[in-house]
């Protein structure tokens, strides 16, 4: 498609006469596009719950890190791609990162065809899934100047909601590929019980891991050629003024996940022990964090040339304590969805999966139970309906305002994290933790729910609170704080599971909560307020 030199959708009839349309476009093929991001992200939460029942011969610990590393690298490069359409134009970028998808993917479809590839391979393709994560911040950015204010709750509640579909989509389709082989290769046996959306497989049946990877090749392709034609760039003077060649664009791109990833593989090593290929300093992970942010922001401004001039002017949004307020309140919400949706098949499979019981004075959590439901039936339920509900969140916040939701849900959260913490400690300590399953999944689903209306609402308050130049670098960054979620959330799971107490995990969720609910409250729904809203 052309690139487009005037855009300026405030105006009525502009937008009404050709805005509306080329807008549209472009957010029909940007939504397929971020899910499959979303999926390739993600799916080691299903792929190492399948490989812990293929006997893969790794420890729990150690499937958690994988989460974990794709969870930091996709928040880490969200840090560089919120700058990429100021920077690099929207079809450009979209198409480049869409397409960047696809060797994870194929990595990912080639080493699971071996129980010997050693952990570092997956421990490399996890950190490269975290291309995935990064696409969310360039395409909530590019979104944002296509739509006017008055429409962008609905508009980016659409894009985040139906592309956190990916979520959903890749915990259903994995399961079900993984049953059959339609892309060869040879098949495993289970050693324990999986399952897909419909029930449970028993053990003793053939599974095909690998098609987890290969699966998302149908889908990339044709969506890498749809962005090329389909999408646009937008040369106006508050989105890509200096629009460089598409061998240019992809080449600041290229440099700037570079840094993005060398930040991350650094934070990682400080943090991770030796036996997985860490530093074994064991460096906390909040300060490991800060560290991260830091060093990515900071290499990202050593770039030569015209690229420091835009980032300088970017960088900005950083001098507006609103950008910090918002970065925490949106990690209440989307950092949520993201971790736990990252988190959730494994924690259901650790938890209800096995028996919790005594043995010569010692708890011990090593039995498989018979009676446990299957991860891989449950765990697309919460990311659905959090996904499913988010576009809700944002029409919602529209019609009554968007620090009004988000306090709504901010309460709804502490309730449910609390109520989860209560039935985890519960089934913890059981010989028959599935009796305490259903109310914990219940309060889950709930607790989803919140994180896909509060994602909606936060949108309206950036809308209101930031300008059409520093919206879109803005909804990147927080995002980019946010995902996060992804990387602390399993985490601080495996960690309080392996100290054998998962329900702390949760009280902790909770606190942080209530800390947003009380910023929210004080920025934005108070009436004297700086952005009352309302």
């Amino acid at each position: 498609m052309t690139d487009i030199k005037e855009w300026n959708v405030e105006d009525e009839a502009f937008w009404e006469s050709t805005g509306k349309k080329v807008a549209n476009r472009n957010l029909w093929i940007s939504i397929p596009s971020l899910l499959c991001g979303f999926a390739v992200w993600l799916y080691w939460g299903i792929i190492t719950v399948q490989m812990l029942n293929l006997g893969f011969p790794f420890e729990k610990s150690e499937l958690f890190t994988l989460m974990a590393i794709a969870g930091l690298t996709g928040a880490t490069l969200r840090i560089p791609s919120s700058f990429f359409i100021r920077l690099a134009g929207g079809r450009n970028t979209i198409f480049f990162t869409t397409a960047l998808l696809m060797i994870p993917a194929a990595g990912a479809g080639i080493a699971l065809q071996n129980k010997e590839t050693p952990l570092w391979v997956f421990q490399c393709l996890a950190l490269l899934s975290g291309f995935g994560g990064g696409n969310f911040a360039s395409s909530m950015s590019n979104i944002s100047f296509f739509f006017p204010k008055k429409q962008q709750g609905l508009a980016l509640g659409l894009n985040a909601g139906l592309g956190n579909f990916g979520v959903t989509t890749m915990q259903i389709l994995v399961p079900l590929f993984m049953t059959f082989g339609i892309f060869g290769g040879d098949s495993m046996t289970l050693v324990n019980t999986s399952g897909t959306l419909i029930g449970k497989i028993p053990a003793g049946s053939e599974a095909w891991i690998h098609n987890a990877g290969f699966l998302w090749l149908l889908f990339l392709v044709p969506l890498a050629i749809a962005g090329w034609f389909g999408m646009n760039n937008i040369k106006a003077p508050h989105v890509t003024p200096q629009l460089p060649s598409a061998a240019g664009s992809f080449s600041i791109i290229t440099m700037m996940l570079f840094i993005g990833f060398a930040s991350a593989i650094f934070g990682l090593w400080l943090m991770l022990p030796e036996k997985v290929g860490g530093s074994g300093f064991g460096v906390s992970k909040w300060l490991a964090l800060p560290i991260v942010i830091a060093l990515t922001v900071f290499l990202l401004k050593l770039l030569p040339g015209a690229i420091k001039e835009n980032l300088n002017r970017q960088y900005q949004i950083f001098n507006n304590k609103h950008t910090w307020v918002m970065s925490v309140i949106y990690t209440m919400t989307f950092g949520s969805f993201i971790g736990f949706a990252a988190s959730f098949p494994l924690a259901i499979k650790v938890i209800f999966g096995f028996q919790h019981v005594v043995v010569d004075g010692v708890m011990t959590h090593d039995t498989p139970n018979p009676n446990g439901p299957s991860a891989l039936m449950y765990a697309w339920m919460g990311p659905f309906i959090g996904a499913l509900i988010r576009p809700l969140g944002g029409w919602i916040s529209d019609k009554v305002g968007g620090a009004l939701v988000t306090q709504v849900c901010s309460a709804v959260m502490i309730a449910c994290a609390l109520g989860v913490a209560y039935y985890m400690k519960a089934a913890y300590a059981s010989a028959t933790p599935e009796e305490f399953f259903m109310p914990f999944f219940l309060l889950f689903l709930l607790l989803f729910a919140a994180t896909g209306i509060g994602n909606g609402s936060t949108f309206r308050t950036i809308a209101m609170v930031f300008n059409k130049e520093q919206a879109g670098p803005v909804l990147g960054w927080t995002s980019a704080v946010a995902a996060y979620g992804a990387f602390i959330i399993p985490k601080v799971l495996g960690e309080q599971i392996k100290l054998t107490t998962p329900e702390d995990a949760l009280y902790g969720f909770a606190i942080f909560y209530f800390v947003c609910l009380i910023l929210n409250w004080v920025y934005y729904l108070r009436k004297n307020g700086e952005f009352y809203n309302p």
